[in-house]
């Protein structure tokens, strides 16, 4: 399998995206639970129209087919990436804090740690794949060049923490849902969705700075263009008001490329062992 994909790595990015959309296309042409979710998550953060539900599983299929290229092909990835706002980074990296880099479902979320690699070294955290044949190919692609790939465990954490405190970047993904007792329900979209606490606690317990930052993948192949905000500061110390504030800028973030998010993520599932969400008026 690892040498499948480095071999799908020198394919061009245009046939790569290609690809995956017309794999997208016809997975979301099956009846069943990934396009049944797809469209509900969609619907709720106000995207009704049958074409846009259509972009998004393009899209998805599109940010699979790509990752080849951008595993094990970073540098001409590289070459094909922009930034809106780099100022806004490297005024962020000359405070010498250390930066916590939070990435969403949107986009191209591999190429933003690669970028990233130029301002210094960057530890990210992921989640072993339940497919153990998987395990390798993942350490292969993620565990590159100034990245650190450290699994979402206490380790991972305590990565994160030495990390930040010796003024380097760490990055993670703060809409994935969290374990029973990680996280607290805060609205996402309009619906309550059980929201990590991870990456509030690290930003208040190292007190760094807090960026999103998504890579929108470009029409034809022509790459990729960085989008990213900061979090204003002074953070809340409360870990619901945190919570809250992450959601609502992720939420401005995906604005700006809608289709690009992955809608068919069960984003407002509900952990093993919760009681049912609160309702939509006890959150606001």
């Amino acid at each position: 399998m690892l040498y499948l994909i480095k071999a799908m790595a020198w394919l061009p990015l245009s046939v790569l995206h290609a690809f995956g959309r017309c794999v997208g296309l016809i997975i979301y042409a099956l009846p069943g639970r990934y396009r049944k979710r797809l469209q509900a998550n969609a619907r709720q953060a106000g995207y009704q129209n049958p074409a846009f539900f259509r972009q998004a599983a393009a899209q998805t299929g599109a940010m699979i087919a790509e990752l080849p290229r951008v595993w094990f092909r970073h540098q001409q990835s590289l070459k094909q990436t922009t930034v809106v706002n780099a100022a806004l980074l490297e005024e962020t990296v000359a405070e010498s804090r250390g930066v916590l880099y939070l990435t969403p479902h949107l986009g191209c979320f591999e190429i933003t740690a690669r970028y990233l690699t130029r301002f210094g070294p960057i530890t990210v955290m992921y989640r072993p794949p339940k497919q153990a044949a998987l395990e390798p190919v993942m350490q292969a692609a993620r565990n590159t060049s100034g990245v650190e790939a450290v699994p979402a465990t206490m380790r991972g954490v305590r990565e994160f923490v030495r990390a930040l405190r010796r003024g380097q970047a760490v990055g993670m993904l703060p809409d994935q849902a969290p374990g029973l007792g990680d996280g607290v329900w805060a609205p996402f979209f309009g619906r309550p969705a059980y929201t990590m606490t991870l990456a509030g606690k690290l930003a208040v317990q190292t007190q760094v700075p807090v960026i999103l930052i998504a890579g929108e993948r470009l029409a034809r192949g022509k790459g990729w263009r960085i989008h990213c905000q900061r979090l204003p500061e002074p953070l809340p110390n409360n870990p619901s008001e945190l919570a809250r504030l992450i959601n609502q800028q992720m939420e401005h973030l995906i604005r700006q490329f809608p289709e690009q998010y992955l809608w068919s993520y069960n984003r407002y599932k509900v952990p093993s062992g919760a009681s049912q969400p609160p309702s939509n008026q006890s959150l606001t």
